[in-house]
């Protein structure tokens, strides 16, 4: 019961309205300009949900409720793997977002599994953007960081702010998240000059 509330509150009741048409029975179609107009919008739909799905365990974890991101980034992982399929680069800000949900739960074992995931896609894909292996390096590093290894954290969001800083600019917001990542790194190491002059960055 408790997981079927969790569920709920994290994303069913937002996306109940998507499910029907997306999970229900489709028409069929006569003519081959209704049956591609029926892939499109179904298709539309799916990418509808993922959205949903994604933004919404987004706002969970920014806010601290990791567990109640997991239901809604699941849903997620789902409907991307049947759009895009499950070695597709766009399932890369999923598993990161799932990994991040396992590490604030204290579930490493799991968080490792869906990191190791989206590194093996990220490496089979050469013409993956700097935003994207960035944003790799920053799951890499905050994962690292909960491990207790501090210079393997340190090492992958250096990594982020250079990546981060390739296809940005250096003096764009997109940075100040692994400046912000450092810093408390170094103020956990009572670095505080270090530390000070980060966040004075970020």
């Amino acid at each position: 019961v408790s997981h079927q509330r969790t569920d709920w509150i994290s994303i069913h009741s937002h996306i109940c309205h998507l499910l029907i048409p997306v999970l229900g029975p489709q028409p069929c179609f006569h003519s081959e300009k209704d049956r591609k107009h029926g892939k499109e919008q179904l298709l539309r739909r799916q990418e509808s949900l993922i959205a949903v799905a994604l933004s919404t365990a987004q706002q969970f974890v920014w806010a601290g409720k990791p567990l109640e991101a997991i239901p809604a980034a699941l849903q997620a992982l789902h409907f991307s793997s049947q759009v895009f399929g499950s070695g597709s680069v766009q399932l890369v800000p999923v598993f990161l977002l799932l990994a991040e949900a396992f590490t604030g739960i204290g579930h490493l074992w799991q968080a490792a599994k869906y990191l190791s995931q989206a590194q093996w896609i990220v490496l089979q894909t050469p013409d993956c953007s700097a935003a994207l292996q960035s944003k790799l390096h920053r799951g890499l590093g905050l994962f690292s960081a909960a491990e207790g290894n501090l210079d393997q954290a340190l090492y992958h969001l250096a990594n982020d702010v250079y990546l981060a800083t390739a296809e940005f600019g250096l003096n764009s917001v997109e940075v100040s998240g692994g400046y912000f990542h450092m810093a408390n790194i170094f103020f956990h190491q009572n670095k505080m000059d270090t530390a000070n002059s980060l966040y004075t960055e970020v």
